[in-house]
C-alpha cells in the first residue's frame, strides 16, 4: 500500500504545502469552501494519515500515553489495562502498554523507550515501587506520571491505590467469623509492599481474637499459580489446617489443584478466600470466595488523573476501599448455609 505524504496531497489538489496543512490543522480561517472541500476529498481517496510524530513535534502533543505494568500473565493487570485503555480512547489518546515482567532494568527501559515516543505522560504500575533513578528520570525529563496500585510512600507520588491491609484483614476476619482457628496464608513475595500489607492485614485480625499461627504456616506463593501449587501440595499434605488465606486469585487457582490431587474437598475440609476478584474465580468450583478490587475503575480512574495532571488541573491520589465477595470456597464450620453467588 502506497504511504502518501501531505507533499503528494499538494501536488494533487495544487494547492501549497501549508494551505493542505492548514485544512489538515482546522485552520481554516480566509479559505474558500471549495478549496477545503477539494482537499478533504483528496485526503478521502489517497486515503492520507497524518504522521503523529512529526505532528507532535510541532504541538509539542502526542496524544499517546504509555502504561508500564509488571507482570501482564497475572489476569489482575489486563483488567486495568482494559479499563485505562477504554478511558484513554474517550478522551483522544492512545495507550502503549508495556510488561517489564516484574524486572527492574526492563522497567527502566520501557521509561527511556516511552520517553524517546514522545508520550504525554505515563502510568507506573511498578514492579512494587518507584525506584528514585527512574523517579529522576521521569522528572528530569517532566513527563507527568501517575502510580497506579503499587509505588513509593503515597504522601510523595500521586497515585491510585487500594487499602491491602484493610483486604488482608477483612480475609482474616471472615475465615474467624467462620470458626476457623487452625489457618495458614500464602503470601507474595516478601519485597513487594502490597503483599506484605496483606499479610499485616491479615495477622492483625488473628490477633484480634488471639489467634496465632506458626511461622511455617505462612508461605511465600510469589503470586503465581504454579508455585502456589507446589507450595500447597507438600503443605498440604503434612499439614492439618482448616482454611487458608491467598494473597491472590491467582495462588488460590494452584491451591484448588493441589488440594484436588490430594483428595481434599473444599470448602468442606479445606475453606479458601482469594483476592483481587478476577474474572475466571467464579468459573472455579466451587466459586472462590474473595477480597475485591475494582480493577477496571483503578485503571479508567488512573487516566482521568493523568489527564487532569497533563491539563494543570490540581490531583490528589485516589484511594479504593477493597470489599469481600462471599462465594462457595468458604464455609462455616460448624454449619453449612447456603451461600449466593
Amino acid at each position: 500500500m502506497t504511504k502518501y505524504t501531505i507533499k503528494d496531497i499538494a501536488r494533487e489538489t495544487g494547492y501549497s504545502i501549508s494551505t493542505v496543512s492548514r485544512v489538515l490543522n482546522n485552520k481554516e480561517e480566509g479559505m474558500s469552501k471549495e478549496t477545503r472541500k477539494r482537499i478533504l476529498e483528496v485526503v478521502k481517496e489517497m486515503n492520507y494519515r497524518p504522521n503523529q510524530f512529526a505532528r507532535g513535534l510541532i504541538t509539542k502533543k502526542s496524544n499517546m500515553l504509555g502504561l508500564i505494568v509488571p507482570n501482564i500473565s497475572n489476569p489482575f493487570f489486563p483488567e486495568l489495562c482494559r479499563g485505562a485503555e477504554d478511558e484513554a480512547v474517550q478522551n483522544g489518546f492512545s495507550l502503549i502498554i508495556c510488561n517489564s515482567d516484574d524486572q527492574a532494568n526492563k522497567e527502566e527501559r520501557y521509561i527511556h523507550l516511552l520517553k524517546e515516543q514522545q508520550v504525554d505522560g505515563i502510568l507506573l504500575a511498578s514492579m512494587n515501587k518507584l525506584t528514585r533513578g527512574n523517579e529522576r528520570i521521569l522528572t528530569d525529563s517532566q513527563i507527568p506520571y501517575i502510580l497506579v496500585d503499587r509505588g513509593v510512600d503515597v504522601d510523595s507520588a500521586t497515585g491510585v491505590f487500594m487499602d491491602n491491609f484493610k483486604g488482608g484483614y477483612l480475609a482474616g476476619k471472615h475465615l474467624i467469623e467462620l470458626g476457623h482457628r487452625k489457618i495458614a496464608c500464602m503470601t507474595g513475595p516478601a519485597d513487594i509492599t502490597n503483599a506484605n500489607k496483606r499479610l499485616k492485614g491479615f495477622l492483625q485480625a488473628l490477633n484480634e481474637h488471639d489467634i496465632s499461627i506458626p511461622s511455617h504456616y505462612i508461605l511465600n506463593g510469589n503470586y503465581h499459580m504454579e508455585d502456589a501449587y507446589d507450595l500447597a501440595k507438600r503443605f498440604l499434605a503434612e499439614h492439618e489446617v482448616t482454611a487458608i488465606f491467598t494473597g491472590n486469585d491467582l495462588m488460590a487457582c494452584g491451591v484448588y489443584r493441589a488440594a484436588f490431587e490430594l483428595n481434599i474437598s473444599i470448602p468442606n475440609d479445606l475453606s479458601v478466600i482469594g483476592f483481587d476478584d478476577i474474572p475466571f474465580g467464579e468459573a472455579l468450583n466451587p466459586k472462590l470466595s474473595t477480597i475485591r478490587q475494582n480493577t477496571y475503575q483503578i485503571g479508567k480512574d488512573s487516566v482521568k488523573l493523568l489527564i487532569k495532571k497533563l491539563r494543570n488541573e490540581p490531583v490528589e491520589s485516589l484511594f479504593y476501599e477493597p470489599t469481600l465477595v462471599v462465594r462457595n470456597s468458604t464455609q462455616n464450620l460448624i454449619q453449612s448455609p447456603s451461600l449466593e453467588d
